[in-house]
């Protein structure tokens, strides 16, 4: 029932943007309502959607209905970006992705007004609505234990993956289940439950098939246990295995 009423919200959209001439956007999209949108691509291409987080490698994404084509003009996604960093960093604890957004869901924040929280050392990066930015900064000055300062970021990383580690596994074969599995350190069996769970996302799609290769530059993303780069095929061992490469974030 939920996955009708978010299908027939996309429709709404799609047709006010192309009726009226006008952009309109949704909130940040979760991995499976992003999926819900891309089953419906096809149909909703009249109104020339685009979707973006905040930077390319994004998981939860705005979609914005519209083009200069439709509209005559041209208009940017109602995006910001917040840095959060501890008033006195040696004092500091090591937070984590949880404990930000946490403190974000404690205030009675929407999710769908929060994208992305990327955690780089004692500070975070924390995309949201442009209506939602001015909000934040004035009352988040606590995460956990941690006095924290929230200021509108002047330079906005490029990529929500900002450090990744370079990881060399072998597989006999450059199937999905086979990948994950070594990646996460699993066995075949729990591999191929996660994409019968559905927590299995390729490239932001929702992806069943475990049995499927891996091409290189797809991101994979599991939940519950993290995402990474499939980088390629580096060669065979002597014993006919295939190395392959993927990046990590660290």
């Amino acid at each position: 029932m939920e996955d009708d009423l978010f299908k027939k919200r996309l429709t709404e959209l799609a047709d006010k943007a192309y009726n009226n001439s006008q952009y309109v956007f949704t909130g940040f999209l979760s991995m499976a309502e992003a999926d819900i949108y891309y089953k419906m691509e096809r149909e909703l291409s009249y109104a020339q959607a685009t979707l973006f987080g905040g930077t390319k490698d994004c998981e939860r994404v705005m979609i914005r209905f519209g083009s200069e084509d439709i509209c005559g003009y041209v208009e940017e996604f109602p995006i910001e970006c917040i840095e959060i960093e501890p008033l006195i960093e040696k004092f500091a604890q090591q937070l984590t992705h949880r404990d930000y957004l946490g403190a974000l869901m404690n205030l009675g924040i929407e999710r769908s007004t929060i994208g992305d929280v990327i955690v780089d050392g004692k500070r975070a990066f924390i995309f949201c609505t442009d209506k939602m930015a001015d909000y934040i900064v004035e009352n988040v000055d606590k995460i956990n234990h941690t006095s924290v300062r929230c200021k509108k970021a002047q330079n906005i990383p490029e990529s929500t993956i900002t450090r990744l580690e370079r990881k060399r596994v072998q597989v006999s074969q450059v199937r999905a289940d086979s990948i994950i599995s070594k990646v996460y350190g699993m066995s075949r069996s729990e591999s191929v439950n996660l994409f019968r769970a559905g927590k299995v996302y390729i490239n932001g799609r929702l992806n069943e098939n475990n049995s499927g290769q891996l091409k290189a530059e797809d991101k994979v993303s599991v939940r519950g246990f993290g995402r990474f780069n499939f980088v390629g095929i580096a060669g065979e061992s002597k014993k006919g295995k295939l190395n392959v490469d993927i990046d990590i974030p660290i």
